[in-house]
């Protein structure tokens, strides 16, 4: 079997390093979503494919390709795609753990969200996000090195597959939530959350989790719990592994 591990937005794969150097196996894989910092596959227009529709055929390749049981963990955006994936292709999981990204009907989008899916205004906060600017913004939850290094593979090919991705997903919750609710309990699973996110509150770390019958890890930290509570982290998805 093998952990696929997939990184939200504006993360890269090496999101997970930590989490990875710690969860006491070697069987793991951290995807490279396409436009964010990797080669593009051919013909790809961000500003037409880089869709949650998209991205969620292009994981469900990368599984099937590897052809076997997944153990399957996603952050943010990857906590999004990994409810789509575990709920339209369970037959690819063994287990899955997801947290920081709510698929849910009653959840409202953040404020930046909903700058970025706004036409014009999304390209203006875009033109403004400099690399300066967004180490200074992630500093106070992962410190100044960590946010350096995000901040860093923030390129404008990454911006407009975010605006994409994002203007994609206005209604996500109300799409998909009746196919996560209907997968339940079926496959083992974990919800891993920041006690105290300001992008997707814990309530709906808890809702998911009653929804689908999964362990509950609340985590004394922002968003970014892959990168500011890795150990705990690491911790909460080796409890699942085991249980499986």
């Amino acid at each position: 079997m093998t952990a696929v591990f997939i990184h939200g937005v504006p993360e890269t794969a090496e999101i997970w390093d930590e989490i990875r150097a710690n969860c006491a196996r070697s069987d793991t894989i951290a995807l490279e979503l396409p436009g964010f910092g990797t080669p593009l596959p051919d013909g790809f227009v961000p500003e037409v494919d880089a869709t949650k529709e998209f991205y969620t055929g292009w994981i469900i390749e990368q599984l099937e390709r590897i052809g076997e049981p997944i153990d399957l963990v996603g952050h943010d955006w990857g906590a999004l795609l990994a409810q789509r994936v575990a709920s339209v292709r369970p037959d690819l999981l063994r287990t899955w753990a997801c947290g920081g990204g709510p698929i849910d009907a009653t959840y409202v989008w953040h404020e930046t969200a909903k700058a970025w899916q706004t036409p014009e205004l999304g390209e203006q906060i875009m033109e403004a996000m400099t690399e300066g600017v967004l180490a200074v913004a992630f500093t106070s939850e992962v410190g100044a090195t960590a946010a350096a290094r995000m901040a860093s593979h923030i390129d404008d090919m990454m911006k407009r597959c975010i605006l994409t991705l994002y203007r994609s997903a206005i209604d996500v919750g109300a799409e998909w939530q009746p196919a996560v609710d209907a997968l339940g309990d079926t496959l083992p699973a974990a919800v891993i959350w920041g006690a105290n996110d300001i992008y997707a509150p814990p309530l709906m770390g808890e809702r998911l989790a009653t929804r689908i019958g999964a362990s509950l890890h609340v985590l004394d930290c922002g968003h970014f719990w892959p990168l500011a509570a890795p150990l705990a982290a690491a911790d909460a998805l080796r409890d699942l592994w085991e249980r499986a």
